[in-house]
């Protein structure tokens, strides 16, 4: 209830009532945490708790100890982790919330008023928590987000490999699509162990290479100096541990997914690749989807769970993902129309995927060719990347399965829409639309 400035009792709209009565706030920090309580419900309303496993106990502990049941903190850097999990396992209600979206007012900034102004929020309900998907796919995010990392940690040395090799004028970069594939690997390994004759380096050629091995033999003439096979040496060792670790991630990969089918109850047994393990999880498979791979498909899963409901619609997903239209309107002009910039990794590895579909024979690539000519590239990439994400939402909510329609029924499709709208805007105009590819009837002239 508010006061009037005669002192009459007002009551308050429904939307700035007290909703949360036991909320609480805390202010995330790298060595301390500052936790803001409601009034009466302890002596000392704000407290400060280091960052210590022991203090996060004492921080739980006592808010138990004053009647909170909900609590709501700042997604600040990875300090929050540890706060929400022990929080989460005391039995707390625990949102995340993005900070831009609860700064405070300006000129006003410290711990201990952050944490106040979030637990006022929280108080009348106005705080909103981010996705955060259960503890078996957090697990599984975990793992997937390491195989990303040791896949980027892995790239730069081939880069060193190549620049070894150039260094050498071994020209093995320009006959062979990838030096990391089965002729290149063996090409420089062979020289490694001390291999120098052109012609024995090029019989290593595998059957399925496009260039012959004489034209292989040709680009192995190189200058062979100490330094630039060292470099070389440490650059294959270096890639080759990682190829080694990205393997042991893969088979903590399929144990974290085994424990979904087990889970289910399927009794299909347990999986014996990354790829019937997603399809056995998921229940469909995203791969027929052109541009999504089993790897894709796993960092998609991985970020957004299986659990559909969580967003009312196709739309609301594909806006979560930032991938719709911006809706900056004001005077009823639209000021921009630009998609939100989000840090969301399942948006990033469908645009990855749409990428890869300017050359498909598919609908989707015949999409983003249209999309193309339209708009240009990177809008294209995003509209394509939305087309798909209302995909992979209709496949896991409802359990379809998707079929590519393929090129040419995306072009006869768009065509009659074409041809519809002319026929609309001809009889609009009193006019008639005619296909002179048929032969038409001679109308007689008097």
């Amino acid at each position: 209830m508010g006061k009037t400035a005669k002192g009459k009792s007002v009551k308050l709209p429904q939307h700035l009532q007290h909703i949360n009565l036991h909320a609480a706030g805390i202010d995330i920090g790298s060595k301390s945490h500052f936790v803001a309580v409601p009034e009466g419900s302890s002596k000392q309303t704000v407290r400060e708790f280091a960052s210590f496993t022991d203090d996060l106990q004492a921080m739980a502990d006592w808010l138990i100890a004053c009647g909170v049941t909900t609590v709501a903190m700042e997604s600040t850097g990875i300090y929050w982790i540890p706060v929400f999990e022990i929080l989460e396992s005391k039995g707390l209600e625990v949102k995340l919330v993005n900070a831009r979206h609860v700064k405070n007012v300006p000129g006003r900034k410290s711990d201990v008023l952050d944490c106040q102004w979030l637990q006022r929020l929280h108080t009348y309900g106005l705080l909103e928590g981010a996705f955060r998907p259960p503890e078996q796919i957090c697990t599984l995010r975990g793992y997937v987000r390491q195989r990303m990392n040791l896949v980027r940690y892995a790239a730069p040395h081939i880069q060193h490999m190549q620049k070894a090799l150039a260094q050498m004028n071994l020209q093995l970069t320009n006959v062979v699509s990838t030096i990391t594939g089965k002729t290149g690997m063996r090409i420089i390994k062979a020289i490694l162990g001390g291999e120098r004759d052109p012609q024995v380096l090029a019989g290593l050629r595998d059957q399925r290479c496009k260039n012959s091995e004489e034209t292989i033999a040709r680009s192995l003439h190189g200058n062979y100096r100490p330094e630039h096979l060292f470099s070389l040496k440490q650059a294959v060792d270096l890639y080759i541990f990682y190829q080694g670790q990205i393997a042991e991630c893969d088979q903590e990969i399929l144990s974290q997914l085994a424990t979904f089918d087990a889970g289910s109850g399927s009794g299909n047994g347990p999986p014996a690749s990354l790829d019937q393990a997603l399809q056995q999880m998921t229940g469909v498979d995203l791969t027929a989807i052109d541009g999504i791979d089993t790897n894709s498909g796993l960092r998609i899963i991985a970020e957004i769970g299986l659990d559909m409901s969580r967003w009312k619609s196709a739309r609301h997903f594909a806006s979560w993902l930032g991938l719709c239209p911006g809706t900056k309107v004001s005077g009823g002009k639209i000021l921009s129309g630009r998609s939100k910039q989000v840090a969301n990794r399942a948006a990033a590895t469908l645009r990855m995927a749409a990428f890869t579909l300017f050359r498909s024979k598919s609908a989707l690539g015949a999409y983003l060719r249209r999309q193309r000519s339209r708009l240009g590239a990177p809008k294209a990439i995003t509209a394509t990347a939305h087309k798909m994400a209302r995909l992979v939402y209709a496949m896991l909510k409802h359990g379809t399965a998707y079929v590519d329609a393929g090129q040419d029924y995306y072009e006869e499709r768009y065509r009659s829409r074409v041809v519809q709208n002319l026929k609309r805007k001809a009889q609009e105009f009193g006019y008639q639309l005619v296909d002179i590819s048929k032969p038409q009837s001679k109308i007689a002239h008097t």
